[in-house]
């Protein structure tokens, strides 16, 4: 199972050649953490822009962490926010795929390495 980081997703939904070629081959659809869709939409400049990012993410089954997801996640933030300046949203994202055994597509792996048992990829090449 594959999860979609933030960057990933924008690239989809701006239809970055690379980003569609990658996606349009995958065998099995990736789900997308709830707290990216929450990011995508903090992205947002008025309401149109709202509206059309609810529209794309309407098609992904979207994912949230489980209670031990997040006390894992207390954990690795307090370990890894000075160290390593993970973010809190992402130390969410981050523990939601190793909840799930997942791979999280992103290019974000400087602050994401810091995360135990993430397996990362980045999917595509973006230049």
């Amino acid at each position: 199972m594959r999860l979609l980081d933030t960057d990933v997703c924008v690239d989809i939904f701006r239809e970055h050649p690379p980003a569609v070629e990658w996606f349009e081959k995958l065998a099995e659809e990736p789900v997308v953490p709830g707290f990216v869709v929450l990011e995508l939409l903090e992205g947002c400049r008025n309401a149109r822009e709202m509206r059309q990012v609810r529209r794309k993410v309407v098609g992904f089954t979207i994912v949230w962490p489980n209670e031990a997801d997040l006390q894992r996640t207390l954990d690795t933030f307090a370990q890894a926010y000075l160290r390593d300046n993970l973010g809190l949203v992402d130390a969410l994202i981050a523990e939601c795929a190793v909840g799930l055994g997942a791979t999280l597509c992103t290019f974000n792996v400087r602050h994401f390495r810091a995360v135990p048992h993430l397996v990362i990829e980045q999917p595509y090449r973006r230049g």
